[in-house]
């Protein structure tokens, strides 16, 4: 790719260290203050769930819509785990994460890895494959057979991604072990597995089976959809950085491939302030609940791209990085840009 991104108008490293370390410090007090009071609107989350199951599941169903809410911010909290940034102990977040991981249906040890890789090769065109969204560069989906590309085609079509995505992924992804990692990442998922279980039995023995699942399920894919969703509008925008391995910079992917996500205060609540994306990338050792004072405290914190809520759903049809023209694109793009007819599922 001709990486037309200007980086000596970036930041480096050295001048950022400054701005961003002091606010890289968890907050024992903090944590704990968010992981006591989220745990606990979590279970009446449940709760008044299973109660609203006598008057009719509209009403469950409605209540799902929180209690998913909750569900995210907790995987925020596994999220910042895996970065050792909740607690200040690496044991206890270790250990803390384990259980997180079992109520967010996600083997730590095993998504830790795969996330950690995710960070070290954001944006990279030669390093795409773990941890991130699968996408294909322009060349790469016209090379494809004609097979490949209605596959391709389907996998990012929005109602896969965000509709049966949620459940594939935490149902049944989370669930295997992945022989390119090691021992300790397998180990989480046995043993997270187990935890899901164990779980599953004990709540279906105190509400029944059926009831279970018609709360869990709807919470679960809920969650998990606008967990998806998080991830995807951060990182696959128009302007969104790619570069080839030669060429990549880190501060760049965090700059330029991570965008600032502008939500309601609620939703950033329950987001965990996950919108502050770039500055995550930037350093992962900020915790959630230091993000936006770090975003506040520096003018050079705040130059990444802005994306509000209706402006992110125009990212919904790019699927296909244009490395001739450093942007992504839609299908229908490259049928304009080609001048010729796309295959669609279902013609």
């Amino acid at each position: 790719m001709t990486n037309q991104i200007n980086l000596s108008r970036l930041p480096s490293m050295k001048d950022l260290k400054g701005v961003v370390e002091p606010f890289s410090k968890a907050e024992t007090q903090t944590a704990v203050r968010q992981l006591v009071v989220t745990l606990l609107l979590y279970v009446i989350g449940w709760v008044a769930m299973y109660f609203s199951l006598q008057v009719g599941y509209w009403l469950t169903l409605l209540l799902a819509i929180p209690t998913a809410g909750f569900m995210i911010r907790i995987f925020i909290f596994f999220h910042d785990c895996g970065h050792n940034s909740f607690l200040p102990s690496t044991r206890a977040n270790r250990r803390l994460g384990f259980w997180l991981g079992i109520l967010v249906f996600t083997p730590g040890e095993q998504w830790w890895k795969s996330h950690a890789i995710h960070h070290a090769t954001s944006g990279n065109l030669d390093r795409r494959g773990v941890g991130d969204v699968t996408t294909l560069t322009v060349d790469e989906y016209l090379k494809l057979p004609i097979l490949g590309r209605l596959g391709y085609r389907l996998f990012r079509h929005p109602l896969v991604m965000f509709g049966l995505g949620p459940l594939f992924m935490f149902l049944i992804k989370h669930r295997i072990a992945y022989p390119r990692f090691g021992k300790r990442e397998t180990l989480s998922v046995v043993w997270t597995n187990l935890g899901i279980l164990a779980l599953a039995v004990g709540l279906t023995l105190l509400m029944g089976f059926q009831n279970y699942l018609l709360i869990q399920l709807p919470v679960l894919w809920l969650g998990g959809m606008s967990g998806i969703w998080m991830f995807y509008v951060q990182h696959q925008f128009e302007s969104s950085y790619w570069a080839r391995h030669p060429e990549w910079e880190y501060i760049a992917s965090a700059f330029e491939g991570a965008s600032y996500y502008e939500l309601p205060k609620v939703l950033q609540w329950f987001t965990g302030n996950i919108g502050f994306h770039h500055i995550h990338h930037l350093s992962p050792k900020v915790p959630n609940y230091r993000l936006e004072k770090a975003y506040n405290s520096d003018e050079i914190l705040r130059r990444p791209l802005t994306l509000t809520i209706r402006e992110s759903l125009r990212t919904i049809p790019l699927a296909l990085i244009d490395e001739a023209n450093d942007r992504m694109i839609s299908f229908h793009d490259l049928r304009q840009m080609k001048n010729m007819p796309i295959a669609q599922p279902g013609d």
